[in-house]
């Protein structure tokens, strides 16, 4: 499964425009991907709770060949336990500048940046809020694929993507989620650990904090020293959890069809 490796720092050009993305969002979320072999030291270290995480499924829609991921478009709904579900539709990257102020005036729609060791992107997102059997409705084969987003992401997903119709996708799916919100007394910021249980046995643990675009730079600089002083690993191969789960997902339907 490959995984995205980023460079260990910024070069002058790289920071120009990471500050030029982050003027423009409205916020951003710091990440990292700890490696699977500190993961266990790590839960130890930040005395992290399995049993306080919540349960989510997590499934993405595309083609078998992936042709929304080739055209930057990502498409996803979450069950979420003790909750509704919830849907996405993602465009990345994005420069906030060259979006349409319509947009950017929908309460659905959010710019984000995400920040990795030596990495970033700036995406996207139109969201929607949905009720406890959505999902499930759908999977079943009660409801079109497209009910499980509104007009507006409906029209976005139109406007960014050719060729393809919400209702032509495959699910990609799902990925069992388990999410843990905490609160270190020596950090005095809300962080996230998210451990994605994938298939074939491997899991992704990422660690993560939001926070507004003025201060990205100083909550960085201070998670990374909570996290070095913990004992956490940061010099672990970053992955995104989206693409390893596209790819994972794509590939099995492939074989499938040989």
């Amino acid at each position: 499964m490959s995984a995205t490796t980023f460079p260990t720092a910024f070069t002058p050009e790289q920071l120009s425009e990471l500050m030029e993305l982050i003027k423009g969002a409205d916020s951003v979320e710091l990440k990292l991907t700890v490696p699977e072999s500190s993961h266990a030291a790590t839960a130890a270290a930040l005395d992290l709770d399995p049993l306080e995480a919540q349960l989510r499924q997590v499934f993405f829609f595309d083609t078998p060949d992936l042709e929304l991921d080739a055209q930057g478009v990502v498409v996803r709904a979450r069950r979420i336990q003790g909750k509704g579900g919830d849907s996405t539709v993602k465009l990345r990257p994005v420069v906030p500048a060259e979006l349409p102020e319509e947009l950017r005036r929908s309460a659905s729609f959010r710019v984000e940046v995400d920040a990795l060791p030596g990495g970033f992107v700036c995406s996207a997102s139109m969201k929607g809020l949905l009720g406890p059997t959505d999902v499930r409705s759908v999977l079943k084969g009660e409801r079109r694929l497209r009910k499980l987003f509104s007009k507006e992401q409906r029209a976005f997903f139109r406007a960014h993507v050719e060729g393809v119709e919400l209702d032509d996708l495959t699910v990609l799916g799902p990925i069992f989620v388990l999410k843990l919100r905490f609160t270190p007394p020596e950090l005095g910021r809300r962080l996230a650990a998210e451990m994605w249980l994938y298939p074939d046995g491997s899991r992704v643990l990422e660690l993560s904090t939001k926070c507004a675009t003025r201060e990205a730079f100083q909550v960085a600089a201070e998670v990374r020293a909570f996290l070095t002083g913990s004992g956490v690993d940061l010099s672990g191969e970053q992955q995104t959890k989206t693409r390893k789960a596209l790819e994972y997902f794509a590939q099995a339907l492939r074989d499938e069809e040989r």
